[in-house]
């Protein structure tokens, strides 16, 4: 009996030792025909056979990485890097899995999907692994830079152009950090020699323009950018700086055409570029009174990123737009359109016409007279100040006060402010006990409506 017994064990353990050796034989052979799989172009069947290794045993985190390898190339980054999650979690690295490889891999994913917290911990253990290469200082810089650590990106571009001295993009990035902090000749020296180390980078025309842009020489910022237009990962962005170049020139239209260009280059819609991008050209359009076209930005940025900026606010101060066709000719007509408005309004409400009008960045100034009186009043008649605005922002008590010197130089009566926003607590203090009516979004709506606008 005790014979038997050991017979049994010993059955048991050849057994199982047998399982192990096959397992262990037909693991590398199925990782094997994944990677034919890939290389051979057929993702598909390379993502079909990672996944039944995966049922058979979800540790496994070489079918991980061989799957997520296989959405890269299938172009599924997204699928891809919920792969590389998962093997950061259980991998064992050793000769046969490179560690480095894979670190690069899933550093890259992480900042296309905008995770640049998580990029940055994989590019600070990458300069470990390798303190030699160059490569993983300049990228840590990048993100030092994003995240506005000044110093810290300073610090790993110095590291690149340590062990690299020809590393142009580290000398162009190195340039634009030392103008920012003012340091005007070193800044100019950094921009110079990338670019006379290799012309054909156009990336160090994007940190020339930024330089440019910053001294206000906006037509030398807009040709730099133009050049930096020809390196892809620098596309967007350029567009993006030539549009603000063409906004502080206050040249709305070429503006509105490069921020267009910027979202029209988008390969990722919630980039913080393609929101930036967005945003900007919903500002613009604002500005043009195209109302509708930037709410329709507003829209795409919020349905990705509620939280951004203020867009929220804006949706909901021009959401009734959509509902209250009075305010909407008043915030979406024409300037000459808009006069005519503003004319109505102040006939209507207090019976006073324009003996003077001009459009103004915030909407019109109107001065104004009685336009109907008795003949014995025409000895001397009262002048008043109309003000119409149609911006979002709060009127502050400073425009009152700078209104309230004009009306005493010019003898005006009183000023009627109209506004599609609103006053802040101060505006309201300022005018109070003063030769002034504020008339706010809500009030105004009823004398649009009583206008018949």
């Amino acid at each position: 009996m005790v014979q038997v017994f050991f017979i049994l064990v010993l059955v048991v353990l050849i057994g199982f030792l047998l399982f192990f050796i096959v397992k262990n034989f037909a693991a590398p052979r199925k990782i094997e025909g994944i990677q034919k799989l890939i290389k051979q172009g057929k993702y598909s069947s390379a993502i079909k056979q990672a996944k039944a290794m995966i049922t058979k045993d979800p540790r496994d985190f070489k079918a991980h990485y061989y799957l997520g390898k296989a959405y890269l190339a299938d172009n599924k980054p997204e699928l891809a890097l919920m792969e590389f999650k998962t093997v950061n979690q259980t991998a064992i690295f050793d000769q046969f899995f490179s560690e480095i490889e894979f670190r690069k891999q899933i550093a890259q994913l992480y900042f296309k999907f905008n995770q640049p917290e998580e990029a940055l911990k994989e590019y600070l253990l990458l300069t470990k692994l390798e303190p030699n290469n160059a490569e993983n200082f300049y990228n840590a810089g990048k993100i030092f830079e994003q995240r506005n650590k000044s110093d810290q990106a300073l610090s790993a571009y110095q590291k690149t152009i340590q062990l690299n001295k020809r590393h142009v993009k580290a000398h162009a990035a190195l340039g634009l950090l030392l103008f920012k902090g003012k340091q005007y000749g070193e800044a100019k020296k950094e921009i110079d020699y990338a670019i006379r180390l290799s012309p054909e980078t156009f990336s160090s025309y994007y940190y020339l323009g930024k330089i440019l842009k910053e001294s206000k020489d906006f037509a030398g910022a807009v040709n730099a950018f133009e050049k930096s237009l020809r390196d892809p990962e620098f596309k967007q962005r350029s567009l993006i700086e030539r549009g603000s170049c063409y906004l502080e020139a206050n040249n709305l239209e070429k503006a509105i055409n490069e921020y267009d260009r910027a979202v029209r280059a988008s390969k990722n819609e919630s980039s913080q570029e393609t929101l930036y991008a967005r945003y900007f050209l919903a500002s613009c359009y604002e500005k043009s009174r195209k109302i509708d076209q930037a709410i329709e930005q507003w829209e795409k940025i919020y349905s990705v990123n509620r939280s951004f900026k203020d867009v929220g606010a804006k949706l909901a101060e021009y959401k009734d737009i959509q509902t209250n066709d009075h305010m909407k000719e008043y915030l979406t007509s024409s300037n000459e359109q808009f006069m005519e408005i503003c004319k109505k309004v102040a006939l209507t409400a207090y019976n006073l016409g324009a003996r003077n009008i001009t459009p103004t960045k915030f909407g019109c100034k109107m001065v104004a007279t009685i336009a109907k009186q008795d003949s014995w009043m025409n000895v001397r008649q009262q002048v008043f100040l109309m003000l119409f605005f149609r911006e979002s922002d709060l009127i502050e008590d400073t425009i009152l006060r700078k209104s309230l010197e004009e009306m005493k130089s010019q003898n005006y009566f009183k000023c009627i402010v109209c506004t599609s926003s609103g006053f802040t607590r101060t505006a309201y203090s300022f005018a109070e006990n003063r030769p002034f009516e504020l008339i706010p979004k809500e009030k105004l709506e009823k004398l649009l409506e009583n206008a018949n606008i």
